[in-house]
């Protein structure tokens, strides 16, 4: 048993991505099994160049291939590494910037008109 994880041994992969830092946040990303076309809405509570912590509607197997959709970063391809009361933690297959999911989505450069204020010379 690993020391630093309560659920039994992590694979190297996935130790490695413990050891970077993760960041803590919370936004909803899209999830859905390796070569499934229908996904489901996840909540992910932290994310790190290595992977995620999600919580899922259901348990998966153990290294069972998955899909994860996060603003800013597109679908990443994953394994699922473990469950606890209701949380999975995902491995990624390869590593991305984090940083890419707390930009800030824009639509544009003006302010449409029907959000200005309305100001009354008078």
């Amino acid at each position: 048993m690993d020391p630093e994880h309560p659920f039994g041994k992590l694979p190297a992969s996935v130790r490695a991505g413990r050891e970077r830092g993760r960041d803590s946040l919370f936004l909803m990303a899209k999830f859905r099994r390796a070569g499934e076309k229908a996904h489901v809405a996840v909540r992910v509570r932290n994310l790190s160049e290595g992977g995620l912590m999600a919580e899922l509607p259901e348990a998966l197997d153990i290294d069972e291939a998955v899909e994860v959709e996060v603003r800013g970063l597109g679908w990443v391809k994953g394994r699922i590494a473990w469950h606890a009361e209701g949380r999975t933690g995902i491995a990624f297959d390869r590593l991305v910037d984090p940083q890419l999911a707390r930009k800030p989505v824009t639509g544009g450069t003006m302010t449409p008109s029907y959000v200005k204020p309305i100001i009354i010379k008078g």
